[in-house]
């Protein structure tokens, strides 16, 4: 089998592959890595990289395999974890330069729980700044590019995942999501990003832990592949307020799902958010085309409240009680994106704090309501095609100036602040030939149920030329792009 071939395979087959002795974990992680160094120089997804101590790694799972030891549920598939969470001796700069040398003792609870199974962390994943924004650019690595037109952004805020993904430069990678930092990259991608219920994967560098606004999770190619990472990333950890278990046993199987028998509500904005009417457009063809798959398709208003408002101030005050040393200290060591979260955060009460809570809770019970009469509600992910990397974020959309440097984002934070489980399926393309994502939306606590309807939406659309997973041209990839990298003030040392 050729290097591209065994590359396109999804994890899970490359995982049955090697615990039946048909791969190596070597042959595989060589593949991965001469698929980095081939394609990664016209995007620029890959961060610091692991090779030594990966081979090391490798070898070992072989060794395993033939001796007949009992195999992880990774056993020798190599990962890419997202530069904003710790990989002990391995470079994690959070995109930005007050770490651009730093390399962590300890792996972030999800990073340990991934290596226990086996998995072997290649490469961190690029990101913004500390993870704001949806652009994946900051000043130690640059700019990830798209992998369908490497002019235009990846998404965010885990790009660097989602680009290597779609090149299948790496068979999973890890990522995380406040806003929409999940789902919008797979989307703008054509890959999967799972964004779970709060508490599921352990989020122990979450400085405030009793807010449930950002979760780490999975991406992969299918939603088999992030169920298999998913999977692996639970666990139940005291360092996490929230922690909560889930059986993975449970996750990994899964159930064959009627998608006949589901009723599903459908939005273009949830009431609100800023949208396109070229994505409008996309949505509403989109529906005419699944229509027939369920047993009804309705599109209903929702009342979101003051949800700009609310996200604005619940997710300030993260950045309020993450940044104000460094800020205070000097706030030019900060990107502008962390300066205007940081600034919204310092201006706020402690009744603008109370009643954001209290808002969020009204949020979160009315759209619960829609579940008494609806198994999912569905969505665009993004509002718009994919702009120019170059453009930091979408100032203006459809002739209106934009709240702040985030608004763009409201289709996935809305969804953020009623913590259902939600999930970014590929669903075809837009009028630019770039990736179009689907939102899924589940019930409260329903992480797996979502789960077993994307598998068979996924598997409907494959059969629907308009609707399946478009895949990026490679051959076009083959030039390296090294205005990525014009951003790069002081490029880190390659420590591991």
């Amino acid at each position: 089998m050729s290097s591209p071939e065994l590359n396109a395979l999804s994890a899970t087959e490359l995982r049955r592959m090697i615990g039946s002795r048909e791969i190596s974990p070597v042959e595989l992680l060589a593949c991965c890595i001469e698929r980095i160094e081939a394609l990664d120089p016209a995007v620029n997804a890959i961060a610091g990289k692991a090779y030594a101590r990966a081979r090391a790694e490798a070898r070992a799972a072989e060794a395993a395999v033939r001796s007949g030891a009992p195999l992880g549920r990774l056993h020798g598939l190599p990962i890419g974890i997202k530069d904003l969470q710790d990989t002990a001796g391995v470079l994690t700069t959070h995109g930005s330069p007050l770490y651009r040398n730093h390399v962590p003792t300890q792996d972030a609870a999800q990073v340990a729980l991934v290596r226990r199974a086996g998995a072997i962390v290649t490469a961190k994943t690029n990101t913004p700044e500390f993870g704001a924004g949806a652009n994946t650019r900051n000043p130690v690595w640059g700019a990830t590019g798209n992998p369908f037109d490497p002019a235009r952004n990846a998404g965010g805020s885990s790009g660097g995942s989602a680009a290597a993904l779609a090149c299948d430069m790496l068979p999973l990678c890890t990522g995380s999501d406040t806003g929409g930092s999940l789902r919008i990259p797979a989307a703008m991608c054509g890959v999967v990003g799972f964004r779970p219920s709060p508490g599921l994967v352990p989020a122990d560098a979450r400085i405030l832990g009793w807010t449930p606004i950002t979760v780490d999770g999975p991406m992969g190619r299918s939603v088999a592949d992030a169920r298999l990472l998913f999977a692996a990333q639970l666990g139940v950890d005291s360092r996490d307020p929230l922690s909560r278990p889930l059986d993975p046993e449970v996750v990994a199987s899964g159930r064959a799902l009627d998608l006949g028998r589901l009723r599903v509500a459908w939005t273009t904005d949830f009431g609100q958010c800023p949208v396109s009417a070229e994505i409008r457009a996309v949505m509403r063809r989109r529906m005419g085309a699944m229509r027939h798959l369920f047993c009804a398709a309705d599109e209903i208003a929702f009342d979101f409240g003051a949800a700009d408002r609310c996200f604005d101030i619940v997710r300030a005050q993260g950045f309020l009680a993450r940044y104000k040393e460094s800020y205070d200290r000097d706030p030019s060591e900060l990107g502008p994106n962390i300066r205007a979260n940081y600034e919204i955060g310092s201006a706020l009460s402690l009744s603008d704090a109370a009643w954001a809570h209290a808002e969020q809770t009204r949020i979160f019970r009315r759209f619960q309501e829609t579940f008494r009469e609806y198994d999912l509600v569905l969505a665009p992910t993004t509002p718009v095609t994919p702009f120019p990397w170059t453009q930091l974020y979408l100032p203006e959309l459809e002739g209106e100036a934009l709240k702040n440097y985030y608004h763009w984002l409201a289709l996935t934070y809305f969804v953020t602040l009623v913590t259902n489980p939600a999930i970014a399926l590929p669903c075809g393309v837009d009028d630019h030939a770039m990736p179009f994502g689907l939102q899924v939306v589940g019930r409260f606590g329903g992480d797996v149920e979502l789960l077993d309807a994307a598998e068979a939406l996924e598997r409907a659309f494959a059969d629907i030329p308009e609707l399946r997973r478009p895949l990026p041209d490679a051959a076009a990839l083959a030039n390296p792009r090294p205005e990525l990298k014009s951003i790069v003030t002081h490029a880190p040392q390659e420590i591991e």
